[in-house]
């Protein structure tokens, strides 16, 4: 018990410090990119890659898309539902010394669901993708859309570290599903052997970078003429 509650207390120690630092600004920026709306150029392209990748043998990727995000959200509503850990915002002790911002989230924290769909993702694709480029991208991408749960006051550390474990569990467990539906239903192996091209990674990374770009310079300018 000892030895849980130091981890408790180093956890709340660690979210205290991460969540201290903030300004109007990040404030903003860090309340668009934890909305799925925010990354939709980014999620379609992607898609729109993989659709043209491999045509109608992308059918089940698609469907492994759509399995890990319901996966990784049900596991993660289970946990929070059974280990009942209050998120930072809900707690009478520590709420008080948490810079609150955007809303509360619901009652229990653990895991993130926000991390573990983060993860789910960057692990399934990047397994389907096999670029060592893609993947340092879109882990570091995964760990910002993590770390927002932390700056908005609705996540301990600890639920982010759960959440990014189921999230990676659940994105290679679904893609070895889909190599053995693969090795079953198609001869020539397309997601083993059709690795991610240098223009269709590129053209990725900027769909993110832009809207990276558009979010920072809309709220800039939103902050400036005092419409925020």
């Amino acid at each position: 018990m000892g030895v849980i509650q130091t981890i408790s207390d180093w956890d709340k120690s660690a979210f205290l410090y991460l969540n201290g630092h903030h300004n109007d600004l990040m404030d903003y920026v860090m309340t668009l990119f934890t909305l799925t709306p925010t990354w939709l150029l980014f999620y379609g392209v992607t898609l729109y890659i993989i659709i043209r990748k491999y045509g109608r043998k992308s059918v089940p990727v698609i469907i492994g898309l759509i399995l890990i995000l319901v996966l990784s959200d049900q596991i993660s509503n289970i946990f929070k539902h059974s280990v009942m850990r209050l998120r930072p915002s809900n707690d009478p002790v520590i709420a008080p010394l948490t810079h609150i911002f955007f809303n509360n989230g619901g009652s229990y924290g653990f895991v993130s669901a926000h991390a573990a769909n983060a993860f789910s993702f960057a692990t399934f694709s990047t397994l389907l993708f096999r670029s060592k480029r893609y993947a340092v991208f879109i882990f570091l991408w995964a760990v910002v859309i993590a770390y927002t749960r932390i700056y908005l006051g609705v996540h301990y550390p600890g639920d982010i570290l759960g959440g990014m474990v189921v999230g990676t569990l659940v994105g290679w467990g679904v893609f070895r599903l889909l190599i053995l539906i693969e090795s079953r239903a198609f001869p020539v192996h397309p997601y083993q052997r059709n690795k991610l091209t240098h223009n269709e990674l590129e053209t990725i990374i900027i769909s993110a970078f832009m809207v990276m770009f558009f979010t920072f310079s809309t709220v800039i300018l939103l902050l400036q003429n005092d419409l925020l």
